[in-house]
C-alpha cells in the first residue's frame, strides 16, 4: 500500500491560489479590525474580504455540484484552510460557519430540502449561515439521556408546523452582515421534552427572516476578534413540518458528523496559526541579539526550541491530512481521528505559539509583537465546537468504550475501497 504525501497538481494549484489569497487580500484584516473597539463593528469591517473569499471559489466548496457548487473534499479544504489561517483566522471562521449551517442538509437533507435551502448561497455567495447549537447552560450535553439537562431548545408539533422556543449562546454568523440576524439557521432543538435526546433530538433548519428570531446579544471574544459570538432567541419561531433534516432522534448522528467535519479543518488552522507564530519566531532570533555578540538563533537552547516547534507543526499537519482523507472516504462516518485531530492539534498549538513568545520575550506580550494576537486565536481552538473535554468525554471516550470498537480500524481504515 503506497503512502504518499505529494500533492496533486490540482492540489498544488489550490495550495498557491489559496496562499496567493491571503497575502494578497487577508493581510490587511487585522490592520482593518483594529481601528473597532466593539465585536460586531470588527465582523461588518470584514464583509468586503468575505466577499472577495467568495469570488475566489471559496464559498462554492462548500456545495454539491448539483446545486451549482464545487463540494471541495475536507482535505482540499483542509490545504487551503492552512494557508488562509497562517494569515487571518477570522474570514475562514465566517466560511466555516457557513459550513456548520448546511452541511446537515448536504450530508442528511432530502433532495428536495438540498433544492430548496442551498441554491440561495450560490446565488448570493456573501449570505451568511449559523449552527445554533450552544445551549446558555453549554453545549457539551447535548446528547443527555436523561430529558432533565441537555438541549432546553423545544420544537413543538403543531399540525404541519414546528413552533421553536430556546436560546443559544456562540452562534458564529447569526447577526448577518446587518445585525439583523443571518439567512438560515440549523438549530439544534429537542422535540420532546419528556424524551431523552436519543428519541427527540433534531436539526430544524429556520430562515433568519421569520417572526420570532432575533439577535440578543453579543459576546466579545479575546482572540478571534472580528468572528461574531451573538445570543440568539428563538421566540415561537414557526416553520414548515419538513424543515427537519431526519427525524427526532437523528440530531445527535447528525450534529456528530458535523462537528467532526470541523474538527478536521481546525487542525488546519491550528497548524496555520502554528506556522505564522514559527515564522515570527525564526525572524526574530535570526536578526535580534538581545544586545548580545549575535543572533539568539546561534544559541543551542533557542535552535533546539525552534527545531521541536516545527516538527510540531509538521506531525499536526500529517495528522490533519490524515484526518480528513479518512473522513471523505468514510464519507463522514468515521469520527474518531477527526475528533482526535482537534484535540490535539489545539492544544499543540497553544503550546507551540507560547514557545514561540519564550523565544521572542516579554516583548512578545505586548502589542509591539503579533504573537500576543496570535495566542489569544489559539486559546479559542481547544475551547470551541463542543470543547477539547467535552470531545473527550462525549465523543472520544464514547467511542473507545464501545462494544464494537477496534483500536487500529480507525488509523488503517479502507472507507470507499
Amino acid at each position: 500500500m503506497p503512502i504518499d504525501f505529494t500533492l496533486s497538481p490540482e492540489q498544488a494549484a489550490l495550495r498557491e491560489g489559496a496562499r496567493s489569497f491571503a497575502n494578497t487580500v487577508l493581510k490587511d484584516v487585522r490592520a482593518t479590525i483594529r481601528q473597532y473597539s466593539r465585536p460586531d463593528e470588527r465582523f461588518y469591517a470584514t464583509r468586503p474580504f468575505h466577499k472577495k473569499a467568495v469570488e475566489a471559489g471559496f464559498v462554492k466548496g462548500l456545495f454539491p455540484k448539483e446545486v451549482g457548487g464545487t463540494d471541495v473534499p475536507a482535505l482540499d479544504f483542509a490545504i487551503a484552510a492552512e494557508e488562509l489561517a497562517a494569515v487571518d483566522v477570522n474570514v475562514p471562521s465566517t466560511l466555516l460557519g457557513t459550513g456548520l449551517c448546511v452541511k446537515p442538509i448536504v450530508f442528511f437533507g432530502t433532495e428536495a430540502q438540498k433544492k430548496r435551502f442551498l441554491p440561495d448561497f450560490i446565488e448570493d455567495g456573501t449570505r451568511l449561515g449559523a449552527l445554533a447549537f450552544t445551549e446558555v447552560t453549554g453545549g457539551a450535553n447535548f446528547d443527555a439521556v436523561d430529558p432533565r439537562y441537555g438541549v432546553k431548545t423545544f420544537a413543538r408539533r403543531e399540525g404541519d408546523e414546528w413552533v421553536i422556543n430556546g436560546e443559544k449562546h456562540y452562534t458564529t454568523n447569526g447577526t448577518g452582515w446587518d445585525g439583523k440576524n443571518c439567512h438560515l439557521y440549523a438549530v439544534v432543538c429537542r422535540t420532546d421534552p419528556t424524551k431523552g435526546a436519543q428519541e427527540s433530538l433534531a436539526v430544524i433548519m429556520v430562515p433568519g427572516n421569520l417572526p420570532g428570531v432575533q439577535v440578543t446579544g453579543i459576546l466579545d471574544t479575546a482572540g478571534h476578534r472580528a468572528t461574531i459570538s451573538p445570543r440568539m432567541k428563538f421566540e415561537n419561531v414557526r416553520v414548515p413540518a419538513d424543515n427537519i433534516i431526519g427525524k427526532p432522534g437523528d440530531g445527535i448522528k447528525i450534529v456528530s458528523t458535523n462537528f467532526a467535519w470541523t474538527a478536521a479543518l481546525i487542525g488546519a488552522a491550528c497548524v496555520g496559526v502554528m506556522r505564522a507564530a514559527f515564522d515570527h519566531a525564526l525572524d526574530f532570533a535570526r536578526n535580534d541579539a538581545r544586545s548580545g555578540p549575535h543572533p539568539i538563533i546561534d544559541y543551542p537552547t533557542v535552535g533546539y526550541m525552534l527545531a521541536d516547534i516545527k516538527m510540531k507543526i509538521e506531525a499536526c499537519r500529517y495528522l490533519t491530512w490524515k484526518s480528513c482523507h479518512q473522513y471523505d472516504l468514510s464519507g463522514g462516518k468515521e469520527h474518531e481521528l477527526a475528533v482526535m485531530t482537534k484535540v490535539f492539534c489545539s492544544e499543540t498549538c497553544v503550546d507551540v505559539v507560547y514557545d514561540c513568545m519564550r523565544v521572542v520575550g516579554v516583548d512578545s506580550y505586548t502589542d509591539m509583537h503579533p504573537l500576543a494576537e496570535l495566542m489569544n486565536d489559539a486559546m479559542c481552538f481547544p475551547l470551541y465546537d463542543g470543547g477539547n473535554m467535552g470531545a473527550r468525554r462525549r465523543q472520544l471516550h464514547s467511542i473507545i468504550k464501545g462494544s464494537s470498537y477496534d483500536a487500529h480500524f480507525a488509523p488503517y481504515g479502507t472507507f470507499g475501497a
